[in-house]
């Protein structure tokens, strides 16, 4: 076990799962957006229109609160994940990760 506290410093108190939504800003061409909306008539498909394609990253994130788990995937978003002049991103909370937080050779 831990001998950190959750209240110290550095101390992990759980594990978060969180997801980036990027996608690309309203104005900027969209080439995979616009390839799927094409595709739509050759599949039979009718009465959709303005596709946008973006991506979706999920993480793990080991830290003291949610929202210090947050702050690490908003930085991670705001430098690697998106680029912020073309796409804008939005973070998620998908839950907290049971028994994250067990010490070696204890039960999860």
């Amino acid at each position: 076990m831990s001998d950190q506290s959750p209240t110290e410093p550095g101390a992990v108190a759980g594990a978060y799962r969180l997801a980036v939504h990027v996608m690309p800003k309203g104005g900027i061409l969209d080439p995979q957006g616009r390839a799927v909306e094409q595709s739509l008539p050759h599949l039979g498909v009718a009465g959709i229109r303005d596709v946008r394609v973006g991506r979706r990253v999920e993480l793990t994130v080991d830290a003291a609160s949610e929202a210090a788990a947050r702050a690490v995937v908003e930085r991670l978003a705001n430098e690697l994940l998106a680029n912020p002049l073309i796409e804008a991103y939005r973070i998620e909370l998908v839950g907290a990760v049971a028994g994250a937080v067990a010490g070696a050779g204890e039960p999860a």
